[in-house]
């Protein structure tokens, strides 16, 4: 059974720059997709970014051009560098994997049964 951690969430300022970190134990990320969501007060969870088995990624519209995603299978850790901060990016970060499946289709459109979920790291963007 995998159990995921996530750290680097912090309070920074308008146009900063954050690393979230997610670690793997129980089971390796190598050979599945794994991915960010983010949940802000009175919102839905969000799809952020994902990534598949070949390290392929894939975005979501409020990622697009700010954050990356990546991945080092060796240590068992996902990333995901946030620039550009905003207001509105100012949410708790989870990380997630695929129980079963290796592809971005496999992240962005599987129920969240479908996935293992860290606990969240909060993000705050002041003014």
């Amino acid at each position: 059974q995998v159990h995921l951690v996530e750290s680097g969430g912090a309070l920074v300022q308008v146009g900063g720059s954050l690393k979230l970190s997610c670690v793997a134990s129980g089971r390796s990320f190598d050979g599945w997709a794994s991915g960010w969501f983010r949940l802000a007060p009175g919102k839905v969870r969000e799809f952020v970014a994902a990534i598949d088995s070949g390290h392929s990624t894939y975005y979501g519209d409020v990622a697009k051009g700010r954050f990356t995603i990546s991945r080092d299978d060796a240590k068992n850790t996902m990333y995901l560098t946030l620039n550009s901060l905003r207001p509105e990016d100012t949410a708790i970060y989870y990380c997630a994997v695929s129980r079963a499946g290796n592809s971005i289709g496999d992240i962005v459109q599987a129920p969240p049964v479908n996935l293992a979920w860290g606990q969240g790291t909060q993000v705050t963007v002041s003014v």
